[in-house]
């Protein structure tokens, strides 16, 4: 007599195990703010924020074997009306993207034009989490009643190459989003 389990019995374990890795995986905490703040003064509205995420594994080896990565920030800031749809004052949004060099062993972060290199992710990564003093409304704009800002912030996979476009169809990890609306007079 043989001892062991039957082949039927292994390969349907081994199947319920593999169906079952990927919720057993680890997974990336959600961004969320540390920081999220509207301030007035006489040049306008300015929006200071910050966030606190980490790159999942796969979108982390991307990054790694030269894929860069594109992170935008949109705010509108909108007046309350009561009669009509409310109305948008205004619309901005910011780019970063984050590559990395292996030349030189550094990763660099471009926004509007300028560059600069980190020795590290996290330090790189810490560059796109927080703004400081970004003006989305000029004073002329603004108008007595109530307002509002709607911002999000985002993984941006359509300014990825175009076969990486394809192969991210779907996955979770590469689904980065953070929203929020606050209202402010």
């Amino acid at each position: 007599m043989r001892r062991g389990w039957p082949a039927w019995l292994a390969a349907w374990l081994v199947a319920c195990i593999a169906l079952l890795a990927p919720w057993g995986a680890a997974r990336a905490e959600p961004p969320e703010f540390t920081e999220f703040e509207i301030v007035h003064n006489e040049e306008g509205i300015a929006l200071n924020f910050a966030l606190r995420f980490d790159l999942p594994r796969g979108v982390e080896d991307a990054l790694v074997k030269g894929v860069p990565l594109y992170f935008v920030a949109d705010a509108e800031v909108f007046r309350d009306r009561w009669y009509w749809r409310d109305k948008r004052v205004s619309k901005v949004s910011r780019v970063w993207r984050v590559a990395y060099q292996p030349l030189t062993r550094k990763y660099r972060v471009t926004f509007g034009g300028l560059n600069q290199n980190f020795d590290n992710l996290g330090d790189a990564l810490t560059a796109v989490r927080r703004v400081s003093g970004w003006k989305i409304v000029d004073a002329a704009q603004m108008e007595d009643g109530r307002h509002y800002v709607e911002f999000s912030y985002r993984l941006d996979t359509t300014l990825l190459p175009r076969p990486m476009q394809i192969g991210i169809g779907g996955q979770p990890e590469w689904s980065l989003l953070v929203e929020r609306v606050q209202r402010f007079n």
